[in-house]
C-alpha cells in the first residue's frame, strides 16, 4: 500500500501578519521619503563609490553573480524544472501552484511599481537620474525602482524552497535553507548595487517588497500541493 508523506515545509512564517504590515509600512514609509527628496544624498554617494572601485575582475565577477537574480533566464526555469519534477512525482496539476502564485504576485506588484515610480538606474547618463518621478527618464530606462532583482528573487527563491522540500519530502534542513533562501539574494543585494544596475533604496524596497510576497507564498502556497507517496 501506498504511504502518504505528511507536508514538509512551514506554512506559517516565524512571527506573523503584523510583521508583514510592518515590512509593508516601511516600504510604503520608504517611497514617500524617496519623493520627497530624502535619502538621495545617500543614494549619489554609495553608488558614486561603488562606480569608481569596480576593477575588471571583480566587476565581471559581480555581473555573473547578479545573474542568481536573472527571473526569465535563471529562477523561472529551474522552478519550472522542479515543478515538473514535482509534478511527475505526484502526478497532479497543483504541483505548479507555487510558479503561478509567484508569477502572478511579482507580475502584479514589482512591474507596475516600477512604472509609477519612474526612476532611473545609477548609470543613467541624463539629468537628476537620483530622483523619483524622472522626467528625463522613460521606458525601460525609468524601471530601478523598486529592484525587480531583490523582489522577484524572494518571491522565486521561496518558490523553489517549497518545490525542494516537497520533492525531497522532508522541511529543508539550516544549511539547505540558508543556501537557498538567504545566500543568493545576499549576494543579489551587494551585486546589484555595486555594479550600478540599482540604487541603494531600490534594493532595500525590492527586499521589503519581495519579503512579503515571500512570505505569503510560503504561508499560503503549501497547504494547497499535493503530498508526495512514497513505498507500498
Amino acid at each position: 500500500m501506498t504511504q502518504t508523506i505528511p507536508t514538509p515545509v512551514r506554512t506559517r512564517p516565524i512571527l506573523g501578519w503584523w510583521f508583514d504590515l510592518v515590512l509593508v509600512a516601511a516600504f510604503a514609509g520608504l517611497t514617500f521619503a524617496l519623493a520627497r527628496g530624502h535619502l538621495l544624498t545617500l543614494d549619489q554617494r554609495v553608488a558614486d563609490w561603488a562606480l569608481a572601485h569596480q576593477p575588471a575582475p571583480v566587476y565581471w565577477t559581480a555581473r555573473v553573480l547578479n545573474y542568481l537574480g536573472q527571473g526569465g533566464q535563471v529562477l523561472m526555469p529551474v522552478a519550472l524544472i522542479l515543478t515538473g519534477i514535482l509534478a511527475y512525482r505526484t502526478r497532479s496539476w497543483r504541483a505548479v501552484l507555487p510558479f503561478v502564485a509567484a508569477f502572478v504576485l511579482t507580475y502584479i506588484t514589482i512591474g507596475p511599481l516600477k512604472i509609477w515610480a519612474d526612476r532611473a538606474a545609477p548609470r543613467f547618463d541624463g539629468p537628476d537620474a537620483v530622483v523619483m518621478f524622472n522626467p528625463y527618464a522613460s521606458g525601460a530606462e525609468a524601471m530601478s525602482y523598486p529592484s525587480g532583482h531583490m523582489g522577484n528573487s524572494l518571491a522565486w527563491y521561496a518558490v523553489i524552497a517549497i518545490l525542494v522540500a516537497f520533492i525531497l519530502r522532508r522541511p529543508l534542513v539550516g544549511w539547505e535553507f540558508w543556501t537557498i533562501r538567504v545566500v543568493p539574494v545576499v549576494i543579489l543585494f551587494g551585486t546589484t548595487v555595486y555594479t550600478g544596475f540599482h540604487w541603494l533604496t531600490d534594493s532595500v524596497a525590492g527586499v521589503l517588497l519581495g519579503l512579503v510576497l515571500a512570505r505569503l507564498i510560503t504561508r499560503s502556497v503549501p497547504r494547497f500541493l499535493p503530498a508526495s507517496r512514497a513505498g507500498r
